[in-house]
């Protein structure tokens, strides 16, 4: 229960589904509210004693209201995603994120961009990741680059594991690099 508790917490820091900052106070009752503010926060989360993320901010503000916890980041965040030796194999970095703890999602907006250990990019306005199912997801448009292949992937709507190691673009189009695909067809 306590690693699963600590792991939902690494979850807020990175995804989201509008255009329009949210405003926590929607979502809480100003009169019952409890505010803690923390600068220059560095937030590492473990699951069976192994360091899995570090997170950091210049501000986190958690609101708890009547059993349920809120966590902001409304000045930004850098989520870096590491291996069992401690080694960064994936990374977000983004604006604003909110972390819903008891839908253990994370909603990030603003200059989002995650990357993964082939050095490839996505770029977007908004991204959730669901703690639960272990995925990564948006309706928004994305890019992709994927220098390792000269790639560059564009569409609407993006679904991934949360490592961005396999993933699906909806409504996709793709730049190709024309140099490889020419020389890949005069090979055949």
């Amino acid at each position: 229960m306590m690693r699963k508790a600590l792991f939902s917490s690494l979850i807020i820091f990175l995804l989201a589904c509008s255009t329009d900052k949210i405003d926590i106070y929607k979502l809480v009752d100003n009169n019952s509210v409890t505010k803690e503010v923390a600068k220059n926060v560095v937030i590492f989360y473990s699951d069976s004693a192994v360091v899995k993320v570090k997170i950091k901010s210049p501000t986190l503000i958690r609101y708890f209201d009547q059993g349920e916890y809120y966590d902001e980041f409304p000045d930004g965040l850098l989520v870096e995603f590491l291996d069992p030796n401690k080694k960064v194999t994936s990374w977000l970095e983004a604006d604003y994120a909110l972390r819903k703890d008891i839908e253990q999602k994370i909603f990030v907006k603003e200059n989002v961009r995650l990357f993964n250990k082939n050095n490839d990019e996505l770029i977007t306005t908004e991204l959730v990741w669901d703690e639960e199912n272990e995925e990564i997801y948006t309706y928004k448009p994305v890019k992709i680059n994927e220098p390792s292949k000269g790639d560059t992937s564009l569409g609407i709507g993006f679904r991934a594991d949360q490592e961005f190691t396999k993933f699906i673009i909806k409504n996709y189009v793709a730049s190709k690099n024309v140099e490889k695909y020419k020389a890949g067809l005069e090979d055949n």
